[in-house]
């Protein structure tokens, strides 16, 4: 075998043979989850073999994914669990997030509707399937409840203070989830892949749960790299928007609005912690995933999606100035190029 190859690699070639009855010719980690996830390659194609960081999560993506593959074609296909590994199959290696960089205007539309169509679709799957009543409930403490709405003090730093005119209270009382569906959680565009059969599909069921189901949406939303502008964001959400869902627009977009502004201050208070503790533009090649890379560029962005959805509800609108102030200073940092 070849002396190359480290001992978990070994280990995986060894189950993935198994598991498929035939020879293994290599594997290789994923760029994105070099840790968690390994693509196997076999003499007639290749599969992803995952195992998350604990065990809970691995089975919770298999039980999704199981549930979901045989009646949804926007994740991918579950093939089995074997010695602590889940194996699924390959739905490519094009992210969204890079993708959609390589396209023009119009076709970046297009790709942005079907990535909430098919958020959409895989939400009404765990619907139909009883998915929704099996993942775990999401955001149910007072504590998780207060750590997000207390985000916003981040807005502070550049902004003069919150106003008194914004209720902490009815804000949370706004997320307090009446009617739970499912929530794949970090719908980031680089958890997309544009398979090779041109069609959009998610990966990363780990997180699963069951909240609103707008927090999908606010996810791709507000990630600081999307280059979708807002006002298109929610013309496509209000195109693709699922009226079977069990609940009406209206009210739909006030809980989106709500909460793609929370979550923007939550990526926001990511990236000013980074500068604070490395400074502008370091070195992002360790970090997590999932972090934001420290940049104003990314800063600003958030800010200015962040003001666009607490314009749309009442409930937020006072935090309108506090995100319009917060991109002033942004930029200006940027414009000053303060590399470290």
């Amino acid at each position: 075998m070849d002396g190359s190859l480290n001992d978990r690699e070994r280990m995986i070639m060894g189950i993935a043979a198994g598991h498929f009855g035939k020879d293994v010719i290599r594997v290789e980690a994923l760029k994105q989850s070099p840790h968690s996830s390994m693509r196997v390659w076999f003499s007639d194609g290749s599969v992803i073999a995952s195992q998350r960081h604990n065990y809970r999560r691995t089975h919770l993506e298999a039980m999704v994914l199981e549930q979901l593959s045989p009646i949804c074609d926007d994740v991918p296909t579950f093939l089995g669990l074997s010695d602590g590994f889940l194996f699924q199959s390959d739905i490519g290696h094009a992210r969204l997030g890079d993708e959609i960089l390589e396209h023009d205007a119009a076709d970046r539309i297009e790709l942005a509707a079907e990535a909430c169509a098919s958020i959409f679709r895989i939400q009404s799957a765990a619907r139909q399937s009883g998915v929704v009543q099996l993942v775990p409930k999401i955001g149910t403490s007072q504590e998780w409840m207060e750590n997000l709405v207390g985000s916003v003090d981040a807005l502070q730093l550049f902004s003069g203070g919150i106003p008194d005119s914004f209720d902490f209270q009815a804000v949370a009382d706004r997320l307090t989830v009446q009617k739970w569906d499912f929530v794949k959680w970090h719908c980031r565009p680089s958890y997309a892949v544009i398979s090779d059969d041109g069609f959009l599909r998610w990966n990363g069921f780990d997180l699963s749960g069951s909240r609103h189901g707008a927090e999908d949406l606010a996810w791709l939303i507000g990630d600081e790299e999307w280059p979708i502008a807002p006002h298109d964001m929610l013309d496509i959400v209000k195109q693709t928007f699922d009226p079977h869902n069990g609940i009406g627009w209206d009210q739909y977009l006030d809980y989106l609005a709500v909460y793609t502004t929370l979550h923007c201050v939550q990526r926001f208070k990511l990236i000013i912690r980074g500068a604070q503790e490395h400074g502008w533009y370091c070195d992002q090649s360790m970090a997590r995933k999932d972090s934001p890379g420290v940049d104003p560029n990314f800063a600003r962005q958030l800010c200015q999606v962040g003001a666009f959805f607490a314009d749309q509800s009442k409930l937020t609108r006072p935090l309108v100035r506090n995100f319009e102030r917060t991109s002033f200073v942004t930029d200006a940092i940027n414009q000053s190029d303060l590399r470290t």
